[in-house]
């Protein structure tokens, strides 16, 4: 996998992520409480991609700091570098599992509280930037999965602890943009667009766990038994 692969997937895996359920209901509640005080309908768009903005530098941090804290432990990093192949195989196949539905983990997570939403809301502009960026820490199950058990591994295996992050985030922004640009333009289909995407996500979820496990059986079958 070259780099530009890398990018593709982890863009893949930010829009998976915000697609899903839960994040898909917080991007459109975050997106709606930010243009709810705006006059402007041309400044819903901007104050999207500032949303969005906040979750690629979230994630982006996130993603380097843990990183570099595995890859500078001398533990870590000697068991990456022996094992980093056969690991991503057992991995991915776990998580392409997980999106299947079966395996079933507790990740927990947390929610955003409203009074938080209004405060952040009630900056306009600037609000929106940190609106993204405290979303982006609201992990659920699949985000959490994915970000933790498939980008975060991609990242250390990739050494790029700050771009594969910020390339996810800007992903799991992408239908906060698109509902805001809908809003720009005073449509009147904004339910109808959520609708269409919640009805995809199931099959993209389970398309995307079983390309993760038949990946995750190449590697191991190449880097655990060498048969391929």
């Amino acid at each position: 996998m070259d780099t530009s692969v890398a990018v593709g997937t982890a863009f893949w895996l930010g829009i998976l992520t915000s697609i899903s359920p839960c994040p898909l209901a917080a991007n459109i509640a975050a997106i709606s409480f930010v243009s709810y005080k705006i006059t402007f309908r041309s400044l819903v768009l901007v104050s999207g991609i500032l949303y969005t903005l906040g979750r690629s530098l979230t994630y982006a941090i996130i993603g380097f700091l843990i990183a570099e804290t595995v890859v500078n432990v001398p533990l870590f990093s000697n068991f990456l570098q022996r094992y980093i192949n056969q690991f991503l195989g057992i991995l991915l196949i776990v998580v392409g599992a997980y999106l299947l539905g079966l395996l079933k983990f507790n990740f927990g997570g947390w929610g955003v509280p409203q009074s938080l939403q209004k405060r952040l809301t009630k900056l306009g502009l600037s609000g929106s930037l940190l609106l993204g960026m405290v979303f982006a820490l609201a992990f659920c199950p699949v985000s959490a999965a994915l970000f933790f058990g498939s980008l975060v591994p991609l990242t250390i295996a990739f050494h790029s602890s700050l771009l594969l992050p910020a390339v996810y985030g800007v992903g799991t922004g992408l239908p906060v943009l698109v509902f805001a640009a809908i809003i720009a333009l005073g449509s009147s289909f904004l339910s109808v667009a959520y609708e269409k995407i919640a009805k995809i996500e199931n099959y993209t979820r389970k398309a995307t766990g079983l390309i993760f496990i038949l990946v995750g059986i190449y590697y191991v079958l190449s880097y655990t038994f060498g048969i391929i």
